[in-house]
């Protein structure tokens, strides 16, 4: 009987730790899934800060109307906080993160879709009038032109050269898509905080959300990398003969290959989304199934 006893012990205190071994297994993976996702919106948020100037150089617009676009993030954001913060620990979490690390991978490469359409970019010539001055600080011909038909100049004077690509209006996809990526962020971290506060250990919350925003600082560091280097590659790499590009990153009227950041993030926060569909909703969720099935 005594035999019995410590044989039915032994069998709980396997189980227990099977049921201990899989529910860390199970947070851990989640851990790591969310560090990945912390990785990409902060590498999203970077590339956006760093290509402004250029999309607004690229578009055509105005610095007000490319201060719309950057703060287009905080309105899709503001739009979903509130419904995502008190449904979502009522719903699936993981997934309801991995779909929201999928639709900031879609806003991003949406932001980057407009270049495939646009054509080529037109910089303006440059009139030099002293030969003394650089690129950098002698007006574009297409500045004087504005100035000399205010002016009452004939229009004769204007270059068939200067063109304006920003009767296209493309710029409202750079808009939707950076909206879709604030909607996207919005579930990471309140879900993700109140998903380590369920099911972390005691006392140990703090420890894991000081680590992701750690790893998290891994984003911002490949932004401003890779913001760097996309930004003296010239915008039309691939389609045009660069040596006919008679601009440098130093000039003024360059634009670099703003988009390749934006594909880059988008694709990351992709690949960041797949694991959180294959979590549980809660760590020892399978263990529960199969105590379920073991009764029946």
């Amino acid at each position: 009987m005594d035999q019995h006893q410590h044989l039915n012990k032994t069998a709980e205190s396997a189980s227990s730790e099977k049921k201990k071994t899989r529910r860390c297994n199970g947070f851990k993976m989640f851990l790591a899934a969310l560090s990945f996702s912390y990785i990409a919106k902060a590498l999203g948020g970077i590339i956006m800060k760093i290509s402004i100037t250029q999309i607004e150089r690229r578009f055509d617009i105005s610095s007000s109307l490319a201060g719309l676009i950057d703060g287009s993030f905080e309105i899709g954001n503001l739009l979903v906080i509130v419904f995502v913060s008190y449904f979502g620990s009522k719903l699936h979490r993981p997934k309801l993160i991995g779909i929201g690390c999928l639709l900031m991978g879609t806003g991003s490469i949406l932001t980057a879709l407009p270049h495939f359409f646009m054509g080529y970019y037109r910089y303006s010539k440059e009139t030099h009038i002293n030969p003394s001055e650089n690129s950098t600080s002698s007006l574009s011909t297409c500045l004087i032109n504005q100035t000399l038909s205010f002016n009452g100049t004939s229009p004769e004077i204007v270059e068939k050269d200067c063109v304006k690509e920003s009767g296209s209006h493309m710029w409202i996809y750079v808009f939707m898509g950076n909206m879709l990526r604030g909607i996207g962020e919005t579930p990471i971290v309140p879900l993700g905080i109140s998903y380590i506060d369920d099911f972390a250990k005691e006392g140990h919350s703090s420890l894991y959300l000081g680590s992701l925003n750690a790893i998290g600082m891994i984003g911002p560091v490949i932004g401003f990398a890779l913001g760097s280097l996309f930004a003296k590659i010239y915008v039309d790499i691939g389609y045009v003969d660069l040596s006919t590009i008679r601009i440098t990153p130093k000039d003024s009227r360059w634009v670099g290959a703003w988009w390749l950041g934006f594909l880059v993030s988008g694709l990351f926060s992709i690949i960041s989304s797949i694991p959180f569909f294959f979590l549980p909703k809660n760590p020892n969720k399978p263990q529960k199934k199969k105590k379920k099935k073991k009764k029946k």
